[in-house]
């Protein structure tokens, strides 16, 4: 049955949520103590003494779930797989927090709740603009909790689900902060090992900064009973199924750079790269990450210095990874520069320097020396490592003698001619095995009657010119992606 108007106000001064005072004063304020419940309870919420939630409650005949330590619970804001988060107020000191509650479910086993205080005292030792600062740790009995600084804000989950995309700009700004704050953990020895847009908040000021630092693992281990959980946390088998697949040691922080580079491309394409599933098999499998649609293609026109950065980040073979979060922060401050700066000269790769974004390498078989050149000088600038021949079939037996030579052969018809495109047919005859060569025939704007006769398929690609140096390089890695898998 539920409580009438003067019941519910008794029961909020005894479990503490009001004051005798307050409640007298409220009803001063009405004149009288027969009225709907709803009608006192609205007086209440208006005046700020009682939250929606705290009204829930006490209409409920609840006595428990209004404080945690000296935190008074205002409003549950969200909900995990072992823990629930309120926002709440300190009742001596009024600061706002966020209070993290384990589950009832796991508050007696001190496997849950020991990892639980273990990772938050952890959290407290970073103290950094971009992580979510825990204030204090709680464990006892079967009170377990810890408060941390609340954000005014939103997920990074709801900020790209409202946007549908992020322009790249704010992306790139973004990624900075995550990055940012995940160096920092680095140099104190701590990996996040639960990257993904939920545990990213945005601040109402645009900053982003990270929350839950190595709670994933609290759960790891756990038989979940809650019928809406299939898996005990998907990032958790994420994180294995990659250190399976990439044959890392768990607590790599690589692990948490191929992530972050998951969340830059789910920021700027609006979709995630790895296929969305519940199956424990299937989120494990190396094909899962293998088939992850590289961002070129999914997005055209995405500077080109952008996507490279993101495809370092989700390198399968982690000595072409990013190696380190800072590696990956010098790279977004210098896109971030560039954009600034000198935006018309986003696609040019100098900028970053002697080290490459990419460790990619390419054939050029090219008989006019000053075209070599040209040729030289713009794949280097985006990134490329140039090897030049005159000779396309000695080109070719340079990569029978040894297929390390470069990762792919480009090959200019416009002064050799038809022998050009003779050397291309071969190479899909010719027998590498089970590796593909990959190669690019170059058309002048006269030859197109060749295109007929040349033989194309997934890793030979005949290119028309005119075309820019940005479209070639986006074909070239897009096929590159493809021989990778």
């Amino acid at each position: 049955m539920a409580p009438t108007a003067e019941q519910l106000g008794i029961r909020a001064v005894q479990i503490g949520l009001i004051t005798e005072r307050q409640l007298q004063t409220a009803w001063g304020e009405i004149g009288t103590k027969n009225v709907p419940t709803e009608e006192f309870t609205n007086l209440l919420i208006r005046r700020e003494l009682l939250t929606n939630y705290q009204v829930e409650r006490l209409s409920e005949g609840r006595t428990t779930g209004f404080f945690f330590g000296d935190y008074k619970a205002l409003y549950l804001v969200g909900r995990g797989t072992f823990a629930r988060v309120y926002r709440a107020v300190h009742r001596t000191t009024g600061e706002v927090v966020a209070v993290k509650v384990l589950r009832s479910k796991y508050s007696d086993k001190q496997e849950s709740y020991g990892q639980f205080q273990r990772e938050g005292e952890l959290g407290k030792l970073l103290n950094h603009p971009n992580i979510i600062r825990i204030r204090e740790v709680y464990s006892h009995g079967k009170m377990h909790f810890m408060a941390m600084e609340f954000i005014e804000g939103q997920s990074l989950a709801d900020f790209v689900r409202l946007r549908g995309k992020v322009g790249y700009e704010e992306a790139v700004a973004i990624m900075k902060d995550i990055t940012a704050g995940l160096q920092y953990a680095f140099e104190h020895g701590l990996t996040h090992r639960d990257l993904k847009l939920t545990n990213v908040m945005i601040t109402s000021r645009g900053s982003a900064k990270l929350a839950d630092f190595g709670l994933a693992q609290v759960d790891q281990n756990l038989q979940l009973d809650d019928v809406t959980i299939e898996i005990p946390n998907p990032r958790t088998l994420d994180y294995a199924g990659l250190e399976n697949a990439t044959g890392v040691k768990k607590e790599d922080t690589r692990s948490d750079i191929y992530f972050a580079g998951c969340i830059f491309y789910h920021m700027l394409t609006g979709e995630a790269p790895l296929m969305e599933t519940t199956d424990r098999i299937q989120r494990m499998s190396k094909k899962r990450f293998l088939d992850a649609v590289p961002i070129q293609e999914r997005m055209p026109g995405l500077p080109l210095a952008i996507a490279m950065v993101v495809n370092k980040a989700m390198q399968l073979d982690v000595h072409k990874r990013y190696q380190t979060p800072g590696e990956f922060l010098r790279d977004l401050k210098l896109i971030e520069q560039q954009i600034r700066e000198h935006p018309e000269k986003i696609l040019d790769q100098s900028v970053f320097g002697s080290k490459p974004l990419v460790d990619h390498s390419v054939m050029i078989v090219e008989s006019d020396p000053k075209l070599q050149e040209v040729l030289r000088e713009s794949f280097k600038k985006v990134g490329f490592r140039v090897l030049i021949t005159t000779d396309p079939q000695r080109a070719i037996h340079r990569f029978y003698e040894n297929k390390e030579v470069a990762d792919c052969m480009v090959v200019n018809a416009q002064n050799i001619g038809e022998q050009a495109v003779l050397s291309f047919n071969s190479i899909s005859e010719m027998d590498f095995g089970t590796w593909k060569l990959p190669a690019f025939l170059l058309l002048a704007k006269n030859q197109g009657f060749w295109r007929e006769t040349a033989k194309e398929d997934d890793f030979r690609v005949v290119v028309q010119m005119p075309v820019s140096m940005k479209q070639l390089t986006m074909i070239i890695t897009q096929v590159l992606a493809k021989r990778a898998k």
